[in-house]
């Protein structure tokens, strides 16, 4: 196990950029173009608001999502990390961890090191070794009724196959997450001490939103209120004022700058 640093408190806020097929998965039929558009909209004002904060951020896309819009991509890449998401969000092959990490580097024509599985889904360690990452967070340690039971695994920053893992951060005892879903339902007062908690704990903070979250949802009555509530100028104002928080405890970087760190402190 490896722990950062707590002289330097790393706050990784990661984005996951997809093809919102959340809606497909509850029961709406629309078509790829839209999907698209919906995260596009939220992946531009959510943008707007890491500019306002000066919060440099590792976004994870799926290839399909950026091969369809190339040019935001390229400018998000210009600040920030972009790593892979998979090549679709819906459905997953151990090949296409090669295939979209290629087709990302062809994109930007720069290295992509890191990748994370849609919906926190298990990957093998040796796939995500030979298809060339240096780090993969597709591990919440956690249990979330209906997805999976990770309550054992590791909470801290750990090596598989040569590869670091990089757990989405929970809190350290009761093991509460602090994913998209609490950022939206928790009050907001106590998100940001469970934040501070964890980070003072465990020197880093590993948290995760989607672009389609920031987007009015109203008109997606089949999608769950748990999931639809704050959203749009509520939630980016949440996230804003999140960030200017953990600003001031931490420094907010990507997710490759934190494992370059490791590497240092774990050579």
């Amino acid at each position: 196990m490896a722990i950062p640093n707590r002289g330097g408190r790393s706050i990784l806020f990661t984005v996951d950029i997809e093809e919102f097929d959340t809606a497909v998965e509850f029961g709406h039929n629309i078509p790829l173009s839209e999907q698209l558009a919906v995260s596009t909209r939220g992946l531009r004002l959510l943008a707007q608001r890491f500019d306002a904060v000066g919060a440099r951020t590792t976004l994870f896309t799926t290839a399909n999502y950026a091969l369809h819009e190339t040019e935001l991509i390229r400018s998000l890449a210009q600040k920030h990390e972009i790593a892979s998401h998979g090549y679709f969000h819906t459905t997953f092959e151990p090949a296409d961890l090669l295939k979209s990490r290629l087709a990302l580097e062809e994109l930007l024509k720069q290295p992509v090191t890191g990748f994370r599985r849609a919906r926190m889904g298990f990957v093998d360690p040796n796939d995500v070794q030979q298809a060339g990452y240096q780090y993969n967070s597709s591990l919440h340690p956690t249990w979330i009724p209906g997805r999976y039971n990770h309550w054992g695994e590791p909470r801290h920053p750990f090596k598989e196959v040569g590869v670091w893992q990089i757990p989405a951060s929970v809190t350290p005892r009761l093991r509460l997450p602090l994913f998209w879903l609490s950022l939206k339902n928790f009050p907001f007062a106590y998100y940001k001490l469970l934040c501070r908690q964890t980070l003072e704990a465990d020197g880093f903070l590993n948290l995760y939103v989607h672009p389609w979250e920031f987007t009015d949802l109203s008109g997606y009555e089949k999608i769950p209120t748990y999931v639809r509530r704050h959203s749009r100028d509520e939630l980016l104002d949440r996230v804003e004022a999140l960030l200017r928080y953990l600003k001031s405890l931490g420094d907010c970087r990507t997710m490759g700058e934190f494992v370059q760190s490791l590497n240092v402190e774990n050579p």
